[in-house]
């Protein structure tokens, strides 16, 4: 039987950021081997794609599928929306390299991120090990893995609030440089999460440094994305010219009402940092809502110690009287210096299942349907769900959102929760909303600029020099959708709804998504970073 597979007649799309042009496109063992007018190929499998656009498949630059990828074969949140690769390990919290200690410490602290799937086993303790893991089981998407720093700083350091003494400095720098060598495609920060968020700046350079050794990249969540982002940002250039280390901003977004309209300045200091020869990408959704823990409004002080440690401390009435205050009236750094409006703070997942009548509310609404103070409901849910809480958080803005996409170093990024009774839509639709909102409906971007952006400047950012484009010789990554109608269809309602449009996905040249029906493969592997 052949394993030829031709795709026929379609609007070849190919990450170039030319215009499209009609054509074949002949895909053999898993790689494209001719593309462009009609090709004879007499013992292919034909897939008729006149009226279709065939791209390279989607590079979702920040994703929580650490677990996922592992547990959920069909992963229809991602295959469905035409993402091919994903990058996890963001946020500076994720599940290797770690110690017996640390992985139970991570499991409870993220678990509203990620779930705590059934048969994942948890048995890896490496970065080597977890991708060996990922191959073993098989994937839907591939994977790319960022090392994370909060993780490598728990191992290391702990959770308490100090600065690293120069022998734990060389120790964390050691940890990021075997999980570089292990395949790592840069390293990851959460800056308003503990214990990332106790991490100073010479530390972070300090570890930027092997990134860049490697001809890795940084991928921070930094400090602040509402009352400090700006210099939060700065601070994350300055890192990078300091560590030599190429710099991509992860959800690069200006959030709270602080920061309406002021997407230009975040640009402006961009293209100065690019200009000063500072290698800068970004990424973002295409949501006005972030979503998030609803733990991670805490004030780090709250947050130290660990799990355990915060839980008692929320139930010391003096120690929340001091965090309401921080959390209501000051704002914490945990928030990003924004006093909480609890307006804007809506569950979207809990641990327990006896607490989801709260999804859906907003911690306001809850506390005027049980005539309560929001602090206190902040409270009793924190403490009731073990920190598993998940939420969205309304705080964005339209133009900054479209102000960022059009800039020629943005990618695409779903930040994505899998878990929980409603995560946000993003999850499920953020790359057919760029395609369906973004480009047909609005024209923020044409239809050939924003593959580039989701498609061939990703798959250039890690390095991956065989994928992103359409071209002969790449691997047969690829999405065949509708133009005409393609779009997301998840809801705050329905966040689970797949996309519309969509009909073929291949990954390394074997449909996961064929005729609009996931099918039962898995051809994803673990991508590793080329050794430089």
């Amino acid at each position: 039987m052949s394993d030829e597979l031709l795709l026929r007649g379609g609007l070849v799309v190919d990450g170039s950021g030319r215009e499209p042009v009609r054509g074949d496109v002949l895909v053999r063992s898993g790689r494209i081997a001719r593309v462009g007018g009609r090709v004879d190929a007499p013992g292919a499998r034909v897939v008729d794609a006149d009226g279709l656009a065939v791209a390279p498949g989607f590079v979702d630059m920040h994703a929580h599928s650490d677990l996922a990828v592992l547990a959920d074969g069909d992963h229809l949140a991602k295959v469905t929306q035409g993402v091919t690769t994903e990058v996890v390990g963001q946020d500076g919290l994720s599940y290797a390299p770690v110690t017996d200690t640390t992985m139970a410490t991570v499991r409870e602290q993220i678990a509203g991120w990620n779930g705590e799937p059934a048969g994942v086993g948890f048995a890896w303790r490496t970065v080597a090990e977890y991708l060996a893991e990922v191959d073993r089981r098989g994937s839907a998407t591939n994977v790319a893995y960022l090392v994370p720093q909060g993780t490598v700083r728990m191992n290391v350091v702990g959770t308490e609030d100090r600065r690293a003494t120069p022998a734990e400095i060389a120790e964390m720098r050691a940890q990021v440089d075997q999980g570089m060598r292990d395949g790592a495609f840069g390293m990851s920060s959460g800056l308003t999460y503990v214990p990332g968020i106790f991490a100073d700046t010479d530390e972070l350079v300090a570890l930027a440094e092997v990134v860049a050794r490697h001809g890795g990249f940084y991928a921070p969540h930094q400090r602040s994305y509402g009352a400090g982002a700006l210099a939060a940002y700065a601070e994350m250039v300055d890192v990078a010219r300091r560590a030599g280390c190429a710099l991509h901003l992860t959800h690069a977004t200006m959030n709270f009402p602080e920061n309406r309209g002021r997407a230009g300045e975040l640009l402006a200091l961009v293209d100065q940092a690019i200009a000063s020869g500072v290698d800068v990408t970004l990424d973002s959704y295409p949501y006005l809502p972030g979503s998030t823990t609803l733990s991670a409004l805490l004030p780090s002080r709250a947050a130290a110690g660990g799990p355990e440690r915060t839980l008692a401390r929320l139930r010391d009435p003096a120690e929340r009287a001091r965090i309401a205050h921080e959390v209501e009236v000051v704002g914490s750094d945990g928030c990003h210096g924004v006093p909480v409006d609890w307006d804007t703070i809506e569950i979207a997942g809990v641990r327990d299942d006896a607490l989801g009548d709260r999804v859906g509310r907003t911690v306001a609404r809850i506390a005027r349907d049980e005539g309560r103070a929001p602090a206190e409901v902040f409270f009793e849910l924190l403490l009731a769900d073990r920190l598993g809480t998940s939420i969205l958080q309304h705080v964005g803005d339209e133009q900054n959102v479209r102000e960022i996409m059009r800039h020629r170093r943005h990618t695409g990024g779903s930040d994505g929760i899998l878990v929980g009774a409603k995560p946000h839509p993003r999850a499920a639709g953020t790359f057919p909303r760029y395609l369906g909102r973004y480009v047909r409906e609005e024209g923020v971007l044409s239809l050939a600029e924003m593959v580039v952006h989701l498609a061939a400047r990703p798959a250039a950012r890690l390095g991956l020099r065989d994928r992103g484009r359409v071209a002969e010789g790449f691997v047969a990554d690829l999405v065949v959708f509708d133009p005409d109608r393609v779009a997301d269809r998840a809801t705050p309602d329905q966040p689970r709804r797949t996309a519309a449009g969509i009909p073929w996905v291949l990954v390394g040249g074997t449909p996961v998504v064929e005729d609009g029906v996931r099918t039962s493969d898995r051809p994803g592997r673990a991508l590793r970073r080329a050794r430089s």
